[in-house]
């Protein structure tokens, strides 16, 4: 099982015209290659778990138009509204015009940009590490971090419902990999326990989980690392902007330092790239090992500078968050009022699953919600285990309350509608 990835599981569409879905067998004679994959897609469709893209046209915002229909947007982590906020697209804007729309080259060749040093050295001094190091995705930094923190001999300690990246970047390491079952302390001590005093381990695990939106005990966590010599890595992608007093994420709520922090800037920063945090030896290091940071791309410098400007807007505008976190609420008391099963939670979070269980059941759901004219993606195996499909409700606070008693309304009946047999 492959748990937690952050993965587009959108209702299917129709193909867009001239690029219709490919069927098994179809027109002339296969390739091997073709022969070989054909198969398991039709597997995947009889499976109900083949998914398809929607495609969107205009501002990747609440209200958006997906494949020509307007809809109202639930799906999305674009936790603070920042993604359309016209100051960073101004701030890209700015960026392009003094210096090119591409890098040119990986940071150590000729891409690393005075935007991007000025993002990096911003965001460490908001989040209280000494340094921090830019990737051009949350997967490339956590795979870059995996790979080059750990090797054979080394054993990585994980939540099973850990994202995608992580487990990927886990096993590409060669460590030996121990997966607890998910937020079981118990595990984690008794995976410490066994270790031998030469070997290093690392307990990796997401901060907010993506697809259930609940929160690693992460002092717990720190108290089991230290007292075993192993390292603490959080992926705190969902909990940036979202949780603490300053918006500094699940660390801070809880108060903890862990040995890495890894975030990303497409969630609540409402732009692309990841971005890791932690000591002065840490991020030289990283700058010496981590391949998917040395032999990529550096992202484009607008995308830097939009990232700085959502970082200002986040530390100087407080009542962002605020909003969102009613939006929570208001869709969790809204919830329970429809009887609606969502899970109980010590802190609320913006990802907030209703879950289904049946593949197909939760992919009618979407499609149905779709036809009302709410977007919803309904989540199946393998970013979530068998027989825990969902669907992933997400909150922003660029939702109104009007907005969110509508979905509720909507799913209320479309759950009625499409009971089950």
């Amino acid at each position: 099982m492959v748990g937690g990835a952050e993965e587009s599981d959108c209702a299917p569409s129709p193909a867009p015209a001239g690029h219709p879905l490919p069927q098994a067998g179809e027109g002339k004679k296969q390739s091997p290659l073709d022969a070989r994959l054909a198969p398991q897609l039709d597997s995947l469709r009889e499976r109900s778990l083949y998914r398809s893209r929607r495609t969107v046209s205009g501002h990747h915002a609440v209200q958006m138009v997906v494949d020509g229909k307007p809809c109202l947007n639930f799906c999305a982590n674009d936790y603070l509204g920042l993604a359309t906020d016209p100051r960073v697209a101004e701030a890209a804007k700015r960026a392009i015009s003094n210096g090119g729309v591409g890098s040119t080259g990986s940071a150590l060749i000729s891409g690393y940009d005075a935007e991007h040093r000025a993002f990096e050295e911003e965001y460490a001094d908001f989040i209280g590490r000494p340094r921090a190091l830019l990737f051009s995705t949350g997967t490339a930094a956590n795979m870059g971090v995996l790979k080059a923190l750990l090797g054979r001999g080394d054993v990585v300690i994980a939540d099973e419902l850990n994202h995608a990246s992580l487990i990927d970047g886990a096993r590409a390491s060669q460590a030996e990999y121990l997966r607890v079952p998910h937020a079981d302390l118990a595990g984690y001590e008794s995976a410490l326990a066994t270790l031998e005093p030469s070997r290093f381990a690392a307990v990796v695990t997401d901060g907010v989980f993506s697809m259930d939106g609940d929160i690693a005990d992460l002092p717990s966590l720190a108290r089991l690392t230290r007292a075993a010599g192993a390292a603490l890595i959080v992926d705190d992608v969902h909990g940036l902007g979202v949780l603490g007093e300053r918006g500094r994420g699940s660390i801070e709520l809880l108060d903890t330092e862990p040995d890495v922090l890894i975030n990303g800037l497409g969630k609540a920063l409402g732009c692309a790239g990841g971005i890791v945090a932690g000591s002065e030896t840490l991020i030289e290091f990283l700058i010496q090992r981590a391949r998917s940071w040395i032999f990529s791309t550096a992202p484009p410098p607008a995308i830097a500078a939009a990232a700085r400007e959502s970082l200002r807007i986040l530390r100087t505008e407080p009542e962002r968050r605020a909003k969102l976190l009613a939006n929570v609420h208001r869709f969790i008391a809204g919830a329970r009022e429809r009887g609606l099963a969502i899970p109980e939670r010590p802190v609320a979070t913006p990802i907030q699953p209703v879950m289904v269980g049946d593949d197909a059941r939760v992919m009618a759901l979407s499609n149905e919600l779709m036809r009302r004219g709410f977007w919803v993606a309904g989540i199946r195996p393998p970013t979530v285990p068998r027989g825990t499909a969902r669907l992933r409700i997400t909150l922003s606070a660029a939702h109104e309350f009007g907005q969110i008693d509508a979905l509720l309304d909507a799913l209320h009946d479309s759950l009625a509608v499409l009971a089950p047999a």
